[in-house]
């Protein structure tokens, strides 16, 4: 019996011996799949190539290419703005490609970030190549984008999903009532509509207003470029609106010019074939995003560099936690990375890139601290993105200038704290507390409780207080007094081109053009633009990825259509301490 158990525990170590080492073997593989799918070879465009742009998945400023997304179950893409402006850069000053067709399957992301895109495929145009775009169903972003090719072609049994912006609320006062809770609200600012849904049960006047008017603004712009690229007059554009002719018969889509013709996908890509010159009964010749990067550069690095530094996401403490988000945040180590960018020597100006709708005053702050400390020793521009709006500006207002495009969301100078009163939710339970304090404030915050008059006198004179600071930094950022910051500041939302008219932004444009603004202030002509961000280690970054992608994909299985309320109450979860946010997630869909 003893040889008998003897035997079988050398059996059992030799088979955990043996799973380790192939565990180990597997991982080892799928890092070494991980590190050759994060460097690509160079790429080569055979004669007579055409880029495919593929409009699908999610668009934002930065995104890392995640070799385990399969693997853990994710089927999301997601493109950085950035590369894709590159890729049509490259298509157009290469010989070999000779024009780009745009598969419009459904691409999600904001205006400005659409703008950016529009305006090289308008630049693409200009050496003479040709632009194909085909859709099953265009989405009113990729048909904003779509609008700017040659032919624009559509499935006879698809259409254009061209209706119109929408602002929807969500209003939780009394789902809250019903576990009872109730909310104090703690707010500067008569615009400052993000903290109308603990308390309200519709839009307020004034957020109605400004919902109008950046809304209004958007769309013009939207509408406006569509028609003068399709040549299509802004009453038929409002009768195709206003009559609901998307949801009719997709032949009411060349009756009034938004397409040049019904054709299937392969009849499309025949066309596209033809126009580049290869054979029509053989697979399209074409070249990706990601190719497009991977061809070789003549460039040489220069020793002056401009530093491109992205802040992009929700300002607010990093969750570092197992079951944290892995979204896009902005924290206090940005701070630490302006820091080193004012030290290093080779760096003559930064640029700033901003997509924030706000988060934490108090990281703003610091935030905003070491872009004046980088300001005493270097030029610094700020390139606003989807979003710049509240901490978004408040990181922003201190720069040397600040560069927008037209549909950018900006200003929402303002600031608000919410504090819950759980006490309801204790009587359901039938929970019982009680508490022994040193000083009348000790338990200031207690959610257990009612909150005192005075109590939230001091909660309220926080607020100002942080709001009068808020006001201050873009006073003196911007060099307009205070009481016209005031004026122009109340919490409201503007787009870039009525901020420009306001004083909050200083030029319309994208990222080229803050990056000349940062040369001329730097008294440089010949430099080298370089991405400033620091990178976490290989197994760290890939990681952290999947494991964020796992998680989202989780909880999009169980909650279908339902996970766009649940993202929002997961962000208003995040209010915590005294808020510089915006209430409005934009998306051009």
């Amino acid at each position: 019996m003893k040889q008998f158990f003897k035997t079988m525990f050398a059996s059992v170590l030799g088979v955990l011996i043996a799973i380790g080492v192939l565990m180990f073997v597997g991982f080892a593989i799928l890092m070494g799949i991980a590190a050759s799918g994060s460097s690509s070879s160079e790429f080569k465009p055979k004669d007579n190539s055409v880029l495919k742009l593929s409009l699908k998945g999610s668009l934002t400023d930065q995104t890392q290419e995640n070799p385990f997304g399969s693997l853990m179950g994710g089927d999301d893409e997601s493109y950085a703005l950035r590369d894709v402006v590159k890729a049509i850069r490259a298509a157009k000053a290469n010989p070999k490609i000779k024009g780009i067709y745009i598969d419009a399957a459904g691409m999600s992301g904001g205006f400005a970030s659409f703008e950016a895109i529009r305006r090289e495929l308008e630049d693409f145009k200009t050496s003479g190549k040709f632009i194909v775009s085909y859709s099953d169903m265009y989405s009113q972003g990729c048909y904003y984008l779509a609008s700017v090719a040659d032919s624009v072609f559509v499935n006879p049994q698809g259409g254009i999903g061209l209706v119109g912006l929408a602002s929807q609320g969500i209003f939780i006062k009394d789902f809250a009532a019903k576990l009872g809770i109730e909310y104090y609200i703690f707010k500067v600012g008569t615009y400052k509509s993000a903290v109308e849904p603990y308390f309200m049960d519709k839009f307020s006047d004034a957020n109605r207003e400004q919902l109008t008017s950046f809304l209004g603004s958007i769309w013009g712009n939207m509408t406006g470029g569509i028609c003068a690229s399709r040549e299509i007059s802004q009453q038929d554009m409002e009768r195709f609106l206003n009559e609901g002719l998307a949801m009719g018969e997709a032949q009411t889509l060349v009756d009034y010019k938004l397409v040049d013709g019904l054709r299937y996908r392969k009849e499309a890509e025949d066309c596209v074939k033809r126009m580049a010159g290869q054979e029509v009964d053989k697979k399209m010749v074409t070249a990706s995003v990601k190719n497009m990067l991977a061809v070789k550069s003549d460039k040489k690095e220069k020793e002056d560099k401009i530093a491109v530094l992205y802040a992009e996401g929700s300002i607010q403490e990093a969750d570092n936690s197992l079951m944290g988000s892995q979204a896009s945040i902005i924290s206090e180590d940005m701070a630490d990375e302006l820091r080193k960018l004012a030290g290093d020597e080779k760096v003559k100006a930064v640029v700033f890139r901003v997509n924030s709708p706000g988060g934490s005053a108090y990281i703003s702050e610091q935030i905003w601290k070491a872009v004046t400390e980088l300001k005493e020793k270097k030029p610094i521009v700020v390139s606003m993105g989807d979003y710049a709006a509240s901490g978004g500006y408040y990181i922003s207002c201190a720069a040397n200038k600040i560069v927008a495009e037209k549909t950018t969301l900006t200003g929402s100078i303002g600031v608000f704290g919410v504090v819950p009163n759980m006490s309801g939710t204790k009587d359901l339970l039938g929970v019982k507390t009680d508490i022994v304090k040193t000083n009348t404030y000790a338990d200031l915050g207690d959610m257990t409780r009612p909150m005192r008059d005075d109590e939230k006198a001091l909660i309220q004179r926080g607020v100002e207080m942080t709001y009068d600071l808020f006001l201050t930094r873009c006073s003196d950022g911007r060099g307009m007094s205070k009481d016209s910051i005031d004026h122009i500041g109340q919490g409201r939302v503007w787009t870039g081109e009525q901020a420009l008219a306001r004083g909050l932004v200083d030029k319309i444009g994208g990222m080229d053009v803050a990056i000349e603004e940062a040369a001329a202030l730097a008294g440089i002509t010949d430099y080298s633009v370089t991405k400033a961000n620091s990178e976490k280690d290989f197994f760290t970054k890939y990681m952290e990825k999947a494991l964020g992608e796992a998680k989202l994909s989780v909880v999009k299985s169980i909650l279908g259509d339902e996970f766009k309320i649940y993202s929002t109450i997961q962000e208003m979860k995040t209010n915590t301490g005294v808020q510089a946010r915006m209430p409005y997630t934009m998306q051009a869909l």
